[in-house]
C-alpha cells in the first residue's frame, strides 16, 4: 500500500508540472507516463470486460479501475426555459406524469389532465396529447376524440378512469412488432392493476385485453415499460412501498401480457451503503445511444421537509395541501437485473430560485431523455406543481453528458479495467479547456504499454467534440488489438471524458 501511494504521489507530482505549459504538456506527460510505468506496481490480472463496439458512458465505475488526480463527476442539465403550459380547463394545476417520445422526426408528449385534487383514479382525470417537430415548440392538436366539459374540441386521447391517472405510453422497438401494436401503454391503480393498451399511431388507443396484465404493486404513480434490446424482453418498473418507503420494483415479459414475479430494486454504490430515499417516479429507460445502459432521472421526494412559509405559499397560490414537502431529481443507472447504481447521491436537477420551486411534487422529470440536436439531448421537468402557473421546462445536456471523468488544471489520469473490443478505431466524447488536453495509452492487461500505442506516441486531443478519433504517431488503427485484452490509460489536464466506443 505504501509503495502504491508513493507511486500515485509521484504520478500526480509529475502531472502537476504540466500547468500553464501547452507545448510542455506533451513532453512532460510522456515523461510522467514513463516514470509511472517504471514505478507503479502492475495491476493484478482480471477477467476482461467485453465491450465489443458498444458505446460506454462514464456514469458508473463499470470500466474504471484507477483514478489518480481525477474524479467521476455528475454533470447537471441546463434549464433553457418554459416550453409547455398546463393551461387548458381539462388540464389544470395537477397535470402530471409526463412522457416524451421521439418517433423519427416527431416528438410526442403525453400527460395527465387533472384540474382538481382528489383520490387517485377519480373520474374527471384524462390523458392529453401534444406534439412537436423539434422538441421545443409544442402544439395541442384539436383531436375531437372525447367529450370533456361539454366539448370535443380538445387534445384528449383517453378518458376512462382509473387508467388515465397514470397512463404511460412507450414506442415498442421490439423486432417484428406488428404495426397495430407499435405503441403500447400501461395504466391503472392498485385496485385495478395495470391494464395494457396498444395503438398504431400513438393517438387512438384500445385495451390489449380487459383483464389487468399485472397486479402486484402499489402503482400510485407513473409505471413504465420498454423493450430491452440488451435483455431481450419487456421491462416494467413500477411503484411499491417497502417498510413505508417509496421504492421501485421490476418485472419482465416476453409478450407484454404475462409478467414474471416482481423483484424489488436494490441500490449499490462504490465505497459504501446507499441510504434509502423516497423515489416517487423512477423514469427509467434504455439510453438511446447506448441501450444496454438504463438511465433513470428519478423524482426524489422528501416528505415533511418544508422549505417555504404559509405566507409564501399563499402568495404563489399553491394548493394548501402541496407545500409541506420538497422534491428534486436524482440520476440512477442500471445495466440490467434488479440493481440501480447510485454512484451519484447528490441532486441531478436542483430546485430553482423562488418559493414556487420548493413546493410538494414539483421538479418531477418527464419520462425519457430525447435527442434534440446533433450535439444535444433534452429532458423535461415539471415546475410549479399545484399552482396556476404549472408548466414544463426544457433542460439540455450534451449527448452522453450525464457524467464524466474530470481532470483539474493540475492534471491526472484514469486507467480502465482490462477490456476486449471489436473494431479498429477508438472514438471519444470529450471536452478540454484551451490549456487542457487528453492523451491515451493502450496497455496490455497487466498494465504494460503496447509498442506503437504508448503515451509518448499519443497525439494530444484538444477541443470539444461529441466524437473524435484517437490517434498515435503511427496512426489510429487498433485492428491488430481487436479481441485481445487491453487497458486504456487517459492522461488528462483540465478536461472531461464523457464516453468512448470502438468503431470499424
Amino acid at each position: 500500500m505504501i509503495s502504491l501511494r508513493r507511486a500515485a504521489v509521484g504520478v500526480l507530482g509529475a502531472t502537476m508540472l504540466l500547468a500553464g505549459m501547452n507545448d510542455g504538456f506533451q513532453q512532460q506527460a510522456c515523461r510522467a507516463g514513463e516514470q509511472a510505468t517504471a514505478a507503479v506496481k502492475k495491476p493484478a490480472a482480471a477477467k476482461p470486460v467485453a465491450i465489443d463496439s458498444r458505446r460506454e458512458l462514464f456514469v458508473d465505475y463499470f470500466l474504471i479501475d484507477q483514478l489518480t488526480g481525477t474524479r467521476l463527476e455528475l454533470n447537471h442539465p441546463i434549464n433553457v426555459g418554459n416550453v409547455f403550459q398546463f393551461d387548458k380547463p381539462w388540464e389544470g394545476i395537477f397535470s402530471g406524469y409526463v412522457t416524451v417520445i421521439k418517433d423519427g422526426g416527431r416528438y410526442r408528449l403525453y400527460y395527465r389532465g387533472r384540474p382538481e385534487a382528489g383520490a387517485d383514479g377519480r373520474p374527471g382525470e384524462c390523458t392529453c396529447y401534444a406534439e412537436s417537430s423539434d422538441g421545443i415548440h409544442w402544439t395541442k392538436p384539436d383531436l375531437g376524440l372525447f367529450e370533456v366539459g361539454g366539448s370535443k374540441h380538445n387534445n384528449v386521447i383517453l378518458t376512462e378512469s382509473p387508467y388515465t391517472h397514470n397512463f404511460c405510453p412507450m414506442l415498442d422497438t421490439r423486432p417484428g412488432v406488428v404495426p397495430e401494436q407499435r405503441y403500447k401503454a400501461l395504466g391503472g391503480v392498485q385496485s385495478s392493476g395495470l391494464v395494457a393498451f396498444v395503438s398504431a399511431d400513438g393517438i387512438q388507443w384500445k385495451k390489449l385485453q380487459d383483464k389487468a396484465v399485472f397486479t402486484q404493486g402499489a402503482f400510485d404513480s407513473q409505471n413504465l415499460a420498454f423493450w430491452s434490446e440488451a435483455e431481450n424482453c419487456y421491462l416494467c418498473y413500477f411503484r411499491v412501498f417497502a417498510n413505508g418507503v417509496r421504492r421501485i420494483s421490476r418485472t419482465t415479459s416476453q409478450d407484454f401480457v404475462h409478467w414474471a414475479a416482481p423483484e424489488l430494486m436494490q441500490y449499490e454504490r462504490r465505497g459504501g451503503p446507499v441510504p434509502l430515499e423516497h423515489l416517487y417516479t423512477n423514469q427509467t429507460g434504455a439510453y438511446f445511444r447506448a441501450p444496454h445502459i438504463y438511465v433513470a432521472t428519478a423524482a426524489r421526494f422528501m416528505p415533511g421537509r418544508q422549505a417555504i412559509t404559509d405566507q409564501q405559499a399563499a402568495a404563489i397560490h399553491v394548493h394548501p395541501s402541496y407545500y409541506k414537502d420538497v422534491s428534486d431529481s436524482v440520476l440512477l443507472t442500471s445495466r440490467g437485473g434488479n440493481v440501480y447504481d447510485r454512484t451519484f447521491m447528490e441532486g441531478f436537477v436542483r430546485s430553482g430560485i423562488g418559493p414556487e420551486n420548493w413546493v410538494s411534487r414539483t421538479n418531477y422529470p418527464a419520462l425519457n431523455v430525447v435527442e434534440t440536436g446533433p450535439t444535444e439531448m433534452s429532458m423535461y421537468v415539471h415546475h410549479n406543481y399545484g399552482q396556476p402557473t404549472a408548466h414544463l421546462c426544457r433542460y439540455v445536456m450534451r449527448l452522453d453528458g450525464f457524467g464524466s471523468v474530470r481532470a483539474p488544471y493540475d492534471g491526472g489520469e484514469m486507467v480502465t479495467k482490462p477490456l476486449t473490443f471489436t473494431g479498429k478505431r477508438l472514438m471519444v466524447n470529450f471536452a478540454t479547456s484551451a490549456a487542457g488536453g487528453i492523451r491515451v495509452e493502450v496497455q496490455d492487461a497487466a498494465g504494460k504499454p503496447i509498442p506503437g500505442f504508448a503515451l509518448a506516441e499519443s497525439i494530444e486531443l484538444i477541443g470539444n467534440e461529441i466524437e473524435r478519433e484517437v490517434a498515435w504517431k503511427g496512426g489510429p488503427d487498433l485492428g491488430t488489438l481487436s479481441g485481445k485484452p487491453i487497458r486504456l490509460r487517459f492522461v488528462m489536464k483540465d478536461a472531461d471524458l464523457y464516453a468512448l466506443r470502438f468503431a470499424p
